[in-house]
């Protein structure tokens, strides 16, 4: 039946894992607008229930994952390349460190990096801090730094390696099934199959859309202030906002822009860097910088604690809207930013794609939020500025309410709102791209009406999360959603090591599926030929 309906409809698409997916997305969007008070009230219990019970398990693996990649990269297996073993990587490594840090986090970085240092510093989630003292900011940006460092990069790193050693290694398709073809053989391309690709294409839709609807709040909050006020913050403005940005990205699909957003991606972070250098010279430099060498011995100090903390021994739910919080939302997304990171990273090694996807970003993360976040608490602790209040108010209208404080307010405002634009517009436009590419084969053309579909579906989702209850709404739906593929990493992790197992000892990962498990020629030598899929 699905597929009769693929051809009436003239798509090129796999029917089980579009009209599944798109489905899921229309139901979504149908029943939470008319029944928003209830869609609130369900999410918010599941997120409770998941939260409570299920916490555990997403920061426990996300930290397995992290042990996994450094394993695997100072092991025997880490000179095995993501292609074939006589090819070399396509980008030179400035090149490629340069891209890493357009992967898609330039809305996270715009939106948290005021407003996470500065609402724990004010709240901090241990009882032994006061809040609002020396010993609070210190862990704030402990946690900063926890929380956008090494284990959100391990999220996007381990799909990225996998998908990167399965396409460019062994030749299977971009999607997410391919990845546990090592476990399921050729029932990637079954039922079970399709169920993993379609939970990938729902996680990306939903985690995408998290993004743009966290991305509006904070545009419409700095809109508000660029126009002194001019510009009300309400909904309302916040649906137009989300329309226009929707609208853009569309109309970006549709004339196929690819290399003008590249290009305008590219000139965004440009500015981005030029913004956070503008307050690292105007703003407390000597503190940025004997503050960042702090906070960095800090996380170091403080990660093997913060990474296996589960509030077991506190009668607290901080965790809820932040750690869980932020590893389903970026584990929801982890195969759009995933596929960009494979697609540019052909031919080098497992050990140098992982060292250089863990470390690179995560130094340029350290950098940003100490110049962000320090910035913002010299604010409160040195020069009596209030700015918890506002952010505990609307965490939205962080970065715009710490921008006020500085020289030439007005035009690093609207530098920053062109950033947020440019950063929503080009994430909503290659996201687009990703989820048509998960929802079909390789040997079936993208086309035009399915990513118009799928941009106007993320438009979709994010207002509907909007109207649904705004920021608390975008957390529940994502911390509810985002454990499917939570389950997923974890068998991709195993997948992978079958894979990367047999191959150094020279057996294809179909003899892998075939149940031939790999044993060693010999404790020292491998075989050592390359031995593609087919």
């Amino acid at each position: 039946m699905l597929e009769r309906l693929r051809v009436a409809l003239g798509l090129e698409v796999i029917p089980a894992v579009f009209f599944i997916s798109a489905l899921f997305a229309l139901v979504f969007v149908g029943l939470a607008i008319p029944y928003h008070e209830a869609f609130a009230a369900f999410f918010g219990f599941l997120t409770t229930w998941i939260s409570t019970y299920l916490g555990w398990f997403y920061i426990l693996t996300v930290t397995g994952l992290l042990i996994f990649l450094i394993w695997i990269a100072l092991s025997r297996y880490g000179n095995i390349r993501l292609g074939a073993d006589d090819e070399r990587p396509e980008y030179g490594d400035f090149t490629w460190f340069s891209m890493l840090f357009a992967a898609g986090i330039g809305t996270i970085l715009m939106f948290w990096g005021v407003a996470e240092p500065i609402s724990h510093y004010a709240n901090p989630p241990l009882e032994d801090l006061a809040g609002g003292d020396r010993e609070s900011g210190q862990f704030a940006m402990n946690l900063a730094f926890y929380h956008f460092g090494l284990h959100t990069w391990t999220i996007f790193a381990l799909p990225a390696l996998a998908i990167a050693y399965f396409a460019f290694r062994h030749k299977l398709p971009i999607r997410i099934s391919s990845l546990f073809y090592p476990l399921l053989g050729k029932r990637i391309y079954g039922p079970i199959g399709w169920t993993i690709d379609i939970i990938a294409v729902i996680g990306t839709l939903f985690g995408v859309a998290t993004s743009i609807g966290l991305g509006t709040l904070q545009l419409t909050s700095g809109l508000h202030y660029v126009s002194d006020q001019g510009i009300p913050n309400n909904q309302t403005v916040q649906l137009i906002v989300l329309a226009l940005i929707t609208i853009i990205a569309t109309i970006s699909v549709a004339l196929g822009l690819d290399r003008g957003i590249r290009r305008l991606s590219q000139f965004n972070i440009v500015v981005a860097i030029a913004l956070m250098i503008f307050i690292w010279i105007v703003g407390p430099t000597l503190f940025i910088f004997t503050g960042m060498a702090e906070s960095v011995g800090g996380y170091l100090h403080n990660l093997p604690w913060l990474a296996f903390w589960t509030e077991s021994f506190q009668d607290t739910s901080w965790q809820r809207s932040w750690t869980v919080f932020y590893w389903a939302w970026t584990i929801s997304w982890a195969p759009y930013v995933g596929i960009f990171i494979a697609r540019i990273s052909r031919g080098r090694t497992i050990r140098g794609f992982v060292s250089g996807v863990l470390l690179a970003p995560t130094l340029f993360t350290i950098i940003w939020f100490s110049v962000f976040g320090l910035s913002a608490i010299d604010l409160e602790l040195r020069q009596g500025v209030d700015l918890a209040t506002q952010v505990q108010s609307d965490v939205s209208v962080a970065l715009f309410t710490f921008l006020q404080q500085f020289p030439l307010a007005t035009l690093i405002s609207a530098a920053s709102v062109l950033i947020i634009i440019i950063f929503l517009t080009t994430s909503a436009d290659s996201a687009s791209l990703v989820i048509d590419m998960l929802s079909r084969r390789d040997d079936q053309r993208s086309l035009l009406r399915q990513r118009i579909f799928w941009s106007l579906a993320l438009g979709g989702i994010a207002a509907t999360m909007l109207i649904a209850g705004g920021f608390d709404a975008l957390q529940n739906v994502i911390t509810t959603l985002g454990f499917p593929f939570c389950v997923l990493l974890v068998f991709m992790a195993a997948a992978m090591y079958r894979a990367v197992r047999a191959d150094y000892y020279g057996y294809t990962i179909k003899d892998m599926a075939a149940g031939r498990v790999p044993e060693p020629l010999n404790d020292d030598s491998p075989r050592g030929d390359d031995n593609p899929i087919g």
